[in-house]
């Protein structure tokens, strides 16, 4: 499946007078069951300083009516899980996850017709100058893997507020007010510059970032032997410092759509355990350590972190554990 509301324009006019402008990338994202705080994505992207040349779309139940709205050259593909249930040969990650974020994120960059890639998660809403920011930081960087600067949003946008953000004059006051920064992560603000180079490939999180289509395969993209959720974005980066790739940490914002989260993420516990045991079995490091201790010391787990034997699921959590664990209203994990 793929739809295209109108090819790609680099000099795009309407009735013969010059519009925004279109820079020659490939925005990629993926989702499904999703497409409220994709409809956001969509509208904050058609109201940026510039226009994407491609947004590719890996995604199986967004309207393609309400697609063709937002005047953006969207294609759309079937995600991983969908076509492979068609086709019959279902992989684990597909059969057990229902859908994998790293295989479609893969398909997404193997059809962008630009060398530029920006990747954006589903829940994101860009700023007004994103776009034309984190690209051109690129074009000076080429070589590079680059991570926008995440703000979260404190709630859940209201219809309202969903429709302000078409009008970028009225939706960036309105974003900053609503929105934090994440105290655990490093945060470019205030004097510091407006690009910075880090060796802290760990501080990697595929929420945002870009990097060019020969960087990205150089890297292979995603490793799909990861299912679920937990650490193919922390083994993304470690392959691209193997691989002696610059990384830049950039002030180009983008607003998180606040969602419910469950601290620590008991609904993930079993991917996290997979992907824990297969990152250490390619890194001799063990990732996402703070979760890691918190579910031993609930006795979910055999763990130590100067253990080196595969991590043991010893139980699932209870319910009440899993309601305990639930925030509704917290802005990031």
């Amino acid at each position: 499946m793929s739809f295209t509301p109108h090819s790609p324009n680099l000099n795009t006019t309407v009735k013969g007078e010059a519009t925004k402008p279109t820079v020659p990338v490939s925005v990629i994202t993926t989702c499904y069951g999703r497409n409220r705080h994709l409809y956001n994505l969509l509208t904050s992207l058609a109201a940026g300083s510039v226009s994407p040349a491609q947004v590719i779309l890996v995604n199986d139940d967004a309207d393609q009516t309400k697609l063709a709205s937002f005047g953006l050259n969207i294609m759309q593909l079937p995600t991983t899980a969908h076509t492979q249930s068609q086709a019959g040969t279902a992989t684990k990650a597909a059969v057990e996850t229902g859908f994998d974020i790293g295989r479609n994120r893969n398909v997404g960059a193997d059809q962008a017709s630009f060398e530029t890639l920006i990747f954006l998660d589903v829940d994101c809403v860009v700023a007004e100058d994103f776009i034309a920011g984190i690209a051109a930081k690129l074009d000076q960087h080429p070589n590079a893997l680059l991570m926008g600067q995440p703000r979260y949003l404190t709630r859940p946008l209201s219809t309202e507020e969903s429709t302000l953000l078409a009008d970028a004059e009225q939706a960036t006051p309105m974003l900053a007010a609503l929105s934090v920064l994440n105290p655990y992560r490093h945060n470019l603000a205030g004097d510091e510059p407006a690009i910075k180079p880090t060796q802290d490939y760990g501080a990697f999180w595929s929420l945002c970032f870009a990097i060019t289509k020969t960087q990205f395969n150089h890297i292979g993209g995603f490793d799909t032997d990861y299912v679920g959720y937990g650490a193919e974005d922390t083994d993304f980066a470690f392959m691209a410092r193997a691989l002696d790739i610059p990384f830049y940490l950039t002030k180009d914002t983008i607003y998180h759509q606040q969602h419910s989260v469950s601290r620590p993420p008991l609904n993930h516990l079993s991917s996290i355990v997979i992907n824990a045991n297969r990152f250490y079995d390619k890194w001799q490091h063990w990732p996402m350590g703070g979760w890691l201790e918190q579910f031993a010391e609930m006795g979910l787990i055999d763990w130590e972190p100067i253990k080196k034997d595969a991590i043991v699921l010893t139980r699932m959590p209870t319910k009440q554990e899993v309601e305990a664990a639930h925030c509704a209203d917290a802005p990031y994990v």
